[in-house]
């Protein structure tokens, strides 16, 4: 670890609080008093007391949600391990802004918010409404060959996520869910799977966005080789994978998770690509863990390995692999619903119902 990532790492972890374990002890003690057999609510109990000790006093307070997609490019796709052109990233922005993506129209559904972030599109929008423009460079540099960003880069894009972060706050955002769009995430997300948890390459690397077996070999391949090239062991320091195998877009999400759990706001991770951005968040902070929820688990192997990693269990299992947010907006109706239940079912005693016998 260098110096520089070790003063980061230290000044992050000291702003980071874990929720409330006072708050946590309170939320299942009146759990247990609600009209119902204990713990027959299951999973919906425990999402209920994990947004109580985030939210402390104010767990009765309306839910005011959003999505943030993030987008950018990956120099690695010029090595051959996606079925799709790079171009698709920039083509698909402009789908988001034309509200014609999938996460735009569950977005509308649920009443959830939706911010799209330019962090590295290989594309000049020229200032396009609706835009979040925060650029920090034309995508990334092939890991294969070289580290995909330079310290300044990777700092600048944390420090987007984490501005992010800060105007989520600002907006009174309480549940926020984290996405992205970039071709070639996949290859990023798998190289840091592996760096950070050990696990063999072809284990937690998928087809993505739908290889055919010739095209899956070579993209395991070109990991390995950016692992071999880049890392003397595993596992290395985080914010060292991030700056030689990550994204720009999974850069700026580790900033705007670890800038969310700062602010004590809910975060609901999308798939495999924001679950590698959690993963590096939460090696830099661990008590990140207690603000995050796991929208959903897809179809990529190597995204079970990162929740079990983080200690997070998915709330949907849908075999969704599309990203963008999708999953976690998916889940948020279901949180909404567990705190609904906690806030507003009648107790034992205020219904004046018996309860079990000992």
């Amino acid at each position: 670890m260098n110096t520089s990532s070790q003063m980061i790492d230290s000044k992050i972890m000291l702003t980071i609080e874990p929720p409330s374990q006072q708050w946590l002890m309170r939320a299942r003690a009146r759990l247990d008093q609600l009209t119902k057999p204990l713990g027959s609510l299951g999973t919906l109990e425990d999402l209920a007391a994990q947004m109580v000790s985030i939210r402390g006093e104010a767990f009765a307070e309306p839910m005011r949600k959003a999505v943030y997609v993030f987008a950018a490019d990956h120099g690695v796709t010029a090595e051959g391990v996606s079925a799709y052109p790079s171009e698709v990233t920039r083509q698909m922005v402009l789908n988001f802004l034309s509200h014609g993506a999938a996460v735009n129209v569950l977005a509308k559904l649920h009443r959830v918010d939706i911010n799209v972030v330019d962090v590295g599109v290989d594309a000049d929008f020229d200032r396009i409404d609706g835009l979040l423009h925060h650029k920090v460079r034309r995508g990334t540099r092939s890991m294969m060959r070289e580290p995909a960003m330079s310290a300044n880069e990777l700092s600048e894009a944390l420090d987007v996520g984490s501005k992010l972060a800060d105007s989520a706050m600002e907006n009174s955002y309480n549940l926020v869910a984290v996405g992205e769009m970039g071709i070639g995430n996949t290859t990023a997300a798998s190289a840091i799977t592996s760096a950070l948890t050990r696990e063999p390459v072809n284990l937690i690397t998928g087809k993505g966005t739908g290889l055919n077996a010739e095209t899956l070999k070579r993209k395991c391949l070109v990991i390995e080789a950016a692992l071999a090239k880049h890392f003397d062991s595993l596992p290395a320091n985080p914010l060292d994978v991030l700056r030689c195998v990550g994204g720009l877009e999974i850069a700026a999400m580790t900033g705007f998770i670890l800038g969310l759990a700062r602010h004590r706001i809910a975060v609901v991770v999308d798939g495999f690509i924001s679950a590698a951005a959690a993963a590096i968040a939460f090696a830099i902070a661990p008590q990140v863990s207690g603000y995050l929820f796991a929208g959903h688990q897809s179809e990529e192997p190597g995204h079970r390995v990162l929740l079990e990693y983080i200690g997070l269990k998915p709330i949907l299992a849908l075999n969704m692999r599309l990203g963008e947010g999708t999953g976690a907006v998916l889940a948020m109706p279901i949180l909404e619903s567990a705190l609904c239940l906690y806030n507003q079912m009648a107790t034992f005693e205020s219904a004046g119902v018996s309860e079990a016998k000992d």
